[in-house]
């Protein structure tokens, strides 16, 4: 039977449950909760809590951890997620898995606590140095989100790399009926350290970076090929395909089926891997669709670049490509509808 539960607490039980055992970190707004629920609950599985001093020192412990071959989660939003960075591409160099959780909220530099989705580039693209990715996950309901959470531990072991749980900060603040998922108990893995340093794979040195380029370009594209998800509707005969994830996505599918059956022929992409980039939802679409329009929560657009390219490398034609950004916040399901009728009077200059 599904409960009622806050989204950030439903992602700390879900993860305790997906078999993580260390939790090191910093508080911060809007994800604090995160890190309160496992400052206890760790202690009841035999697991490790640790309050860094720092954002850095917290993703500096997850390497640790995920060296040992523990299942590793750290959770932060805005510039606490720019502080992991250095840490995130270590654990990529190293092909150590890790979740990195970021509740997003709206602001350049320090920011400011609404919520939103001004990451999306930085998380798609990767905020350190060096040539690295990480699986991005976006969920869009609290339900979600908790399915979401063992997927991205699943992920992050099979292919060794960063799991990035992205999602906005007000699921983390709602309360929603969720399911929550059985109790996993899952051995150290044998790759891990075990004190005599068997595992020659860790480390710097003795490595040929030409050849682990290629090794790392076939697990990369192993990712797209295999990792891409999406929910999508009506895109089959749709003149216009609106394309978002997350809360927007969630009531951009409300947007669509009222304009449906107001007579509009429109589609919706919701977009769940924000990397790899969901393509092959884009080869379903009605090869004569005359536009997509990305919903998101950001100042700029960011979605609509990744959108653009996919849509030239997908259709046929020449496709229009608009962007309605709404800064912060959730937008409604009314405000959406009026996005598309902007596009359809002209009253929508197009991006791409």
């Amino acid at each position: 039977m599904a409960d009622m539960m806050k989204g950030n607490v439903a992602i700390a039980e879900a993860a305790i449950r997906a078999g993580a055992r260390l939790y090191a970190g910093y508080p911060i707004t809007p994800s604090t909760e995160i890190m309160e629920y496992m400052s206890w609950r760790m202690a009841e599985v035999d697991g490790v809590f640790v309050q860094a001093e720092s954002e850095i020192a917290g993703i500096n412990m997850i390497i640790g951890g995920a060296a040992c071959g523990v299942r590793a989660i750290t959770a932060s939003s805005g510039p606490g997620i720019s502080l992991k960075q250095e840490g995130m591409t270590t654990l990529s160099d190293e092909e150590l898995p890790a979740v990195v959780v970021n509740m997003v909220r709206y602001g350049n530099g320090i920011g400011t606590l609404y919520s939103a989705q001004c990451d999306y580039h930085r998380e798609t693209r990767g905020g350190g140095n060096g040539d690295y990715r990480c699986i991005v996950l976006c969920p869009s309901s609290v339900q979600e989100a908790t399915e979401l959470m063992v997927l991205a531990f699943d992920l992050a072991e099979k292919y060794r790399m960063v799991s990035v749980f992205m999602s906005e900060g007000a699921l983390g603040q709602m309360m929603e009926p969720c399911e929550l998922p059985e109790m996993r108990e899952l051995p150290r893995y044998p790759w891990g350290f075990d004190g005599k340093y068997t595992n020659k794979k860790v480390g710097i040195f003795d490595r040929n970076s030409r050849d682990e380029a290629v090794l790392l370009n076939e697990k990369y594209n192993a990712v797209k090929e295999n990792e891409q998800r999406w929910e999508s509707i009506d895109v089959e005969d749709a003149d216009y395909v609106l394309v978002a994830y997350g809360l927007p996505g969630r009531a951009s599918i409300g947007a669509a089926k009222e304009l449906r059956a107001e007579g509009y022929k429109v589609g919706m992409i919701r977009v769940i891997t924000a990397w790899p980039f969901p393509e092959k939802a884009f080869q379903e679409v009605n090869p004569n669709v005359k536009g997509f329009i990305t919903i998101e929560a950001n100042a700029t657009g960011q979605l609509i670049d990744d959108v653009a390219l996919t849509a030239l490398r997908t259709i046929d034609k020449k496709v229009q490509c608009y962007c309605r950004p709404h800064v912060y916040g959730i937008p409604s399901v009314k405000a959406i509808k009026q996005d598309f009728i902007d596009v359809v009077n002209g009253n929508m200059k197009e991006v791409y």
